[in-house]
């Protein structure tokens, strides 16, 4: 291995490592705020505009961080996204002990939401610049696998921090929880401090309008699929799955050494969503390997797709524990799958100094159905039920399939461009 493939290397694993930290204050709140909304007083409409907050905010700071890319560079937005996402994981410990603390308004949904927001700030930079970062040290033949690495590293530590969120608040207390995750988040930045360098601009002074952003075919269509999958994904499964287990009295017992353990729908909503983005994890670095060993993305983002639709099919077949545990494991993997191959093609169709802007594109339209999802989804499911917002998910998979299909068609001519074929 040469030198400069060495550095790279040692960059990428330094962006999975922070991505991976800060990633727990993403996850941890999913298990602990639906039960917790009714403790402190907040209402189901509110925990789905907590939860898909950050979204929204991404929304429209996601176009700003990627113009902020590819004009000052990647180092310095991508430490200062993880700072702020420290900063705002420690809100949701101000959220909870505000009405013990006697200088804290004790307006818990008002910390919980500004928290969220400044995690969408921070998450815009930090999105922004993971990818970007992998996409300038990497060569196309490569990109799939780097793609992927760095995606799992970020979805390895959402499913980190829900894990964390489910058992910690069981065994401890919910402010611990809270706390361990900004400490690991503080820990993203330290790393990302000594060891990421600059790699996208040399000149940054150059001047860049607030408008320009990038609405090329290739990013749209990418950005429409990430649309899909993160409404289905993120709002739909992930916002109702911890009320959908109380619903349906669906918990996990486990034997140890003749010691039974009983977990709650918040431990065991957060083991689920860990097995869900721990298949994702395993099938975002697969998933890239294999379309840099085929040397086209287009057949392996379709099959991804289709198993994310049989997830959303086998979760509407019975409401039985073991059903939803292989259905989060196919909705997980093929949403995992998808990610690395849908960055690499990104990066493929994009020219380098466009690349930030491209991201962001992906970024915003993913956030909205996101944020769309949680807004959505736990109301519907409370109002109507759990099987028909389920029954919707199962065919926005297969939407996105058709529409990724025909925007790579229009673009490059072939149902199925080889990677030499899409390069920019």
């Amino acid at each position: 291995m040469s030198t400069s493939e060495a550095n790279a290397r040692a960059v990428v694993f330094a962006v999975v490592a922070s991505t991976f930290f800060v990633g727990f204050g993403g996850g941890v709140i999913f298990p602990i705020l639906p039960n917790l909304g009714e403790v402190l007083g907040i209402s189901a409409v509110m925990v789905g505009v907590i939860l898909s907050a950050n979204r929204w905010t991404r929304l429209f700071a996601n176009a700003p961080a990627g113009i902020l890319v590819d004009r000052i560079g990647t180092r310095k937005p991508f430490i200062a996204g993880l700072a702020i996402e420290g900063v705002a994981t420690f809100g949701y410990v101000v959220a909870i002990l505000a009405q013990d603390i006697a200088f804290i308004p004790d307006v818990p949904e008002f910390w919980f939401v500004l928290s969220r927001v400044m995690w969408g700030v921070g998450s815009a930079l930090v999105f922004a610049t993971a990818y970007t970062i992998t996409a300038d040290i990497s060569e196309a033949d490569s990109r799939g696998t780097s793609m992927g690495i760095v995606r799992a590293g970020i979805t390895f530590g959402f499913p980190a921090g829900m894990v964390l969120g489910g058992l910690v608040s069981e065994i401890y207390s919910n402010a611990s929880a809270f706390i361990l995750a900004a400490a690991f988040a503080g820990l993203a930045s330290v790393i990302a401090y000594f060891i990421v360098p600059e790699t996208h601009v040399e000149d940054h002074n150059t001047s860049v309008k607030p408008w320009d952003v990038e609405l090329t075919l290739p990013a749209v269509t990418v950005g429409l699929v990430n649309f899909g999958l993160y409404f289905a994904y993120i709002g739909v499964l992930f916002s109702t799955l911890v009320i959908y287990l109380d619903a349906e009295a669906l918990t996990l017992s486990v034997d140890i050494l003749g010691y039974t353990i009983d977990y709650e729908e918040q431990g065991t909503s957060g083991m689920l969503m860990a097995v869900s983005v721990l298949a994702g994890a395993v099938f975002t670095i697969s998933g890239g390997v294999i379309s840099d060993s085929v040397g086209a993305r287009v057949p392996i983002l379709v099959f991804f797709l289709i198993t994310n639709c049989l997830g959303f099919v086998v979760l509407i077949l019975s409401p039985s524990f073991w059903y939803v545990v292989i259905a989060c494991a196919l909705i997980g993997a093929g949403q995992g799958g998808v990610g690395g191959p849908l960055t690499a093609l990104l990066a493929d169709l994009t020219p380098e100094d466009r690349m930030g802007r491209a991201m962001a594109t992906n970024n915003v339209l993913g956030d909205v159905g996101g944020g769309l999802g949680p807004l959505i989804a736990v109301p519907v499911a409370e109002a109507v039920g759990f099987s028909f917002i389920y029954t919707l998910s199962v065919f926005i998979p297969l939407c996105a399939a058709v529409i990724l299909v025909a925007g790579i068609y229009s673009h490059t001519g072939s149902l199925s461009p080889t990677v030499d074929e899409s390069i920019i």
